[in-house]
């Protein structure tokens, strides 16, 4: 995987005008970070990773703890939360702009959330491994950005609410992965590549699982182009 990185990062750098980081690698570094509970009603999260590993997934005893690993002493992922009322706000940001990772510099993020807060996530990801793992979690509504790599989301289990997943392709595979039996309405326009969709039915330019019309939650999936493949399996 890492080697296609590699051949897909000229690409990618051509297409939004990055530059390669030129910081040196040094030993890997490790550091934890938690987040207590609150009252908030809805938690937005907002995860910005230039180049590397990231795994989301359910487990936190707290609102959140992520676990990071870095070769740039100056890459040490930035940890922010605030409030709004009864809204919170948690951003986790790889410092500086424009990372590529190339060779094998060591940079992954691997985070937990707490399955009983309702989370809406946000995801900007530039080149990698990204593996989402959000069927046991509240999900009110996911926005992911991909560039070069590999995406995973698996979102099987049964949603607490009807929402929505926007997904803006990249150079590289997205796949979505989703419960045969839940309300699924999936579309996808423009971009380069292939669609490939299983379990689902076809109708009028857009994909519906058997159990939509009498699902008491709904599950939207809008692809919005890209350069690479996009993976819709039901199962």
């Amino acid at each position: 995987m890492k080697a296609r990185y590699l051949l897909l990062a000229p690409a990618l750098l051509a297409l939004t005008g990055c530059v390669i980081d030129t910081h040196r690698a040094g030993p890997v570094q490790y550091s934890s970070e938690s987040l207590e509970m609150d009252d908030s009603e809805v938690v937005r999260v907002n995860l910005r990773m230039g180049a590397g590993d990231l795994r989301v997934t359910d487990g936190a005893a707290k609102l959140m703890r992520a676990d990071f690993a870095y070769g740039v002493p100056s890459w040490k992922p930035e940890v922010r939360y605030s409030r709004a009322g009864k809204r919170g706000d948690l951003t986790i940001e790889q410092p500086g702009k424009n990372h590529t990772a190339l060779g094998n510099m060591k940079y992954s993020w691997d985070l937990q959330l707490n399955k009983r807060v309702p989370v809406d996530l946000v995801l900007n990801f530039g080149a990698g491994q990204a593996r989402l793992d959000l069927g046991s979690l509240d999900v009110r509504g996911v926005e992911l950005s991909m560039g070069v790599g590999q995406l995973d989301v698996d979102l099987r289990g049964a949603p607490k609410h009807s929402y929505t997943v926007g997904i803006h392709g990249g150079i590289g595979e997205a796949t979505v992965r989703l419960s045969a039996d839940a309300g699924i309405y999936a579309e996808a326009h423009g971009g380069i590549g292939s669609i490939k969709v299983r379990g689902l039915q076809q109708e009028d330019g857009h994909w519906v699982s058997p159990s939509y019309d009498r699902a008491a939650n709904k599950i939207r999936i809008d692809i919005q182009g890209g350069i690479g493949q996009i993976n819709i399996i039901a199962d």
